[in-house]
């Protein structure tokens, strides 16, 4: 048998202690993330419903992570601007803190300006969902949806009914009401929930649909009168609120709903990390605690079952903006 020449045996000798090698060091630098700060983009105000089941993850996840997670506030579009800014991140270590409209229902509303695409974001994992609540002012003399069914037809100009804004979950969910009980709902959209609640208390507007945690003071308080809410179950923080298939009208389910999404250039492993530690914060005692503080139910949920979801609301949704000839630009 012929002699191997000692330098080719020196390579081949190398070779292989570097194919054994190297799938450590892969490994040690997927476990190596994250390597700085995580940032949480908020495509809304803080202090709304977004920015605050946000801000519940931040103290669990950094700590299952080792590393600062930080929240950054960037309003405007009806979120599209930091969604936008989420979709075109390129150091796997910015998140989106993402919505109902963000996620779905922005697709239809923005037909020819929306600045990202679905496939551009990458589902991680759904983290709550808050039921919608159809409120009616005090001096609004109805008590039932049905009843405020049956004012709406007798009178001639319909009802006022308020939103948080134009193109918004609540927006929609007025106008899918409107639409499954055929009556006329005047829309009066407000920027936030926080001045359209005030008109409401005020006796301005007839009715609005809030995001349930924005609006469970003033109904516990006697300020609004809570007519129904928008899940198919009851929920625990309002108890004695019946929902809309109860009322008579089970087309009319309407959650809003929060979760992660993440770039869709992120490596598949570090999205799927990131969603394991999600479904286990969510599991936290104390985390679901803090959620269900905030009228929402702590959901967690895998990448797979989140994308599929979503597909099923870009769809629904799709279909009620069609149906109301709705659009932002």
């Amino acid at each position: 048998m012929p002699a191997i020449p000692r330098r080719v045996a020196l390579g081949a000798s190398l070779g292989a202690a570097l194919s054994t090698l190297l799938p450590g060091r892969r490994a040690a630098a997927q476990a190596a993330w994250p390597n700085r700060p995580v940032r949480i983009i908020v495509p809304f105000s803080a202090a709304g419903t977004t920015d605050i089941v946000a801000r519940i993850l931040v103290e669990p996840l950094s700590a299952r992570l080792g590393q600062s997670v930080v929240i950054e506030n960037r309003p405007g579009a009806g979120g599209n601007i930091g969604a936008e800014a989420v979709a075109k991140a390129t150091d796997n270590h910015t998140l989106l803190m993402t919505t109902i409209g963000t996620a779905a229902i922005n697709y239809g509303l923005y037909r020819t300006t929306m600045p990202y695409k679905p496939e551009d974001l990458v589902a991680v994992s759904n983290i709550a969902a808050v039921p919608n609540v159809i409120i009616a002012a005090p001096g609004v003399p109805v008590k039932t949806l049905q009843e405020a069914v049956a004012l709406a037809k007798q009178r001639r100009d319909g009802l006022t009914i308020a939103s948080s804004g134009n193109g918004t979950s609540l927006h929609l969910t007025g106008e899918l009401w409107k639409q499954v009980a055929g009556i006329n709902l005047v829309h009066v959209p407000f920027r936030g929930s926080g001045p359209m609640l005030t008109e409401v208390i005020a006796g301005r507007v007839d009715l609005a649909v809030d995001n349930l945690p924005s609006s469970l003071g003033h109904i516990r308080d006697g300020r609004v009168r809570a007519l129904a809410v928008t899940t198919p179950e009851r929920s625990p923080a309002v108890p004695d609120v019946p929902t809309t298939r109860e009322a008579g009208y089970p087309g009319l389910d309407a959650t809003a709903w929060f979760g992660i999404q993440a770039p869709a250039r992120m490596p598949a492993e570090i999205v799927q990390r990131l969603s394991q530690e999600l479904q286990a914060i969510v599991k936290e005692p104390a985390v679901r605690a803090k959620i269900e503080e905030q009228g929402a139910q702590p959901v967690g949920d895998t990448p797979e079952h989140f994308a599929g979801f979503i597909q099923g609301e870009i769809a629904r949704w799709g279909e009620v903006i069609r149906k109301g000839n709705i659009q932002l630009d």
